[in-house]
């Protein structure tokens, strides 16, 4: 599964980066308003940091409002991923921008039905929500089974971004049921290495080696 950090926060990009640990990134517009920066200035420094697809949002209500800011985010790298909503003028911008040959992502996805039609639509990605369908009692992993198994009876080429991912369970849970990627906060990412087994071990690994009186050094 590939991993994007959901983020416009650039060093936090810059050191999962450099762990390997980033294979795109999503940004929307209440990331940006968070950085604090110029959209086009911070989209355009982090598709410097990191070689896949970036996602930049749109924010027209309208789809030819949509084509025009999704052409003009494409110019600032070659790795852009325009971002429209999961509306029907949506489905247009997706259309006419993917048929440009950008990379779409159509985000905001909460039903099978929705993604079949961002497929149909030739969508790059489709994000279905997980955490924000759990804010309503509604399981997301039930939501991103049931696109996969549409997907693959279809050969849709659309690849699953697990979105709005809150917790190590939800990656867990998304790998298991085959999402193509998943998207996550920066502390979600790191929270994946820890287990308190593995502290414990360390700790009891270091209380011994200090009896020893050694130094690999």
């Amino acid at each position: 599964m590939k991993f994007f950090v959901d983020t416009a926060d650039v060093e936090a990009i810059a050191e999962l980066n450099a762990l390997g640990m980033v294979d795109g990134v999503t940004t929307n517009p209440s990331l940006i308003m968070k950085s604090g920066r110029d959209i086009l200035e911070v989209t355009k420094e982090i598709c410097g940091i990191v070689a896949g697809p970036v996602s930049a949002e749109t924010v027209a209500l309208d789809a030819d409002g949509m084509i025009a800011e999704g052409r003009k985010l494409a110019e600032i790298a070659p790795n852009i991923t325009v971002k429209v909503p999961l509306t029907w003028d949506g489905l247009k911008a997706c259309k006419v921008l993917s048929g440009d040959g950008h990379m779409v992502n159509v985000t905001l996805c909460f039903s099978a039905n929705q993604a079949l039609l961002a497929a149909k639509a030739g969508a790059t990605f489709i994000s279905p929500f997980v955490g924000r369908l759990d804010d309503i009692n509604i399981d997301g992993m039930d939501l991103i089974g049931d696109i996969r198994t549409i997907y693959d009876n279809y050969d849709f080429n659309t690849q699953i971004l697990a979105a709005s991912i809150r917790t190590v369970n939800h990656v867990t849970q998304a790998a298991l049921i085959g999402a193509d990627v998943m998207t996550a906060p920066p502390e979600v990412i790191r929270k994946l290495a820890d287990h308190p087994l593995t502290d414990k071990g360390l700790d009891a690994f270091m209380k011994d080696w200090a009896k020893t009186g050694q130094k690999i050094l």
